[in-house]
């Protein structure tokens, strides 16, 4: 019997993952957290009393700032939102199972990428 292949992670590889979930949500909800801040502040470096010809310019590369800023800060919800889903499988018992292959995701990959769903198996088929 104990050569079957395992179907789903232990409660205790599950919590093992959570701790692993956990530290990258709070890491991730705090740069996200600073990169609103910068959002909602954006002449926080002072150049207010710069001569007229520079403000154009300015503007401009401030503008594109702010877009690349919004982008990252978009990819960083999505991503807390992926992690935070990744908590909702744990709860379930399904994570770390490939939603195509139904096998088990190897532990390094999780490790890795803890929200993912896909082994690396079924993730090169893609390509």
């Amino acid at each position: 019997m104990e050569n079957t292949e395992k179907t789903r992670y232990s409660d205790a590889e599950l919590q093992e993952f959570k701790e692993i979930i956990l530290e990258k949500l709070r890491v991730a909800k705090e740069e996200l957290a600073s990169l609103t801040k910068s959002l909602s502040n954006p002449n926080s470096n002072g150049t207010d009393d710069t001569a007229g010809t520079f403000k154009t310019l300015e503007d401009g590369s401030a503008t594109l700032e702010k877009e690349q800023i919004n982008q990252l800060a978009a990819r960083q919800k999505k991503f807390i939102d992926n992690l935070e889903a990744a908590l909702v499988r744990i709860e379930n018992k399904t994570y770390g199972v490939c939603r195509e292959t139904g096998k088990l995701i190897q532990k390094e990959r999780l490790r890795a990428v803890p929200h993912t769903t896909l082994s690396m198996e079924a993730k090169l088929k893609q390509y």
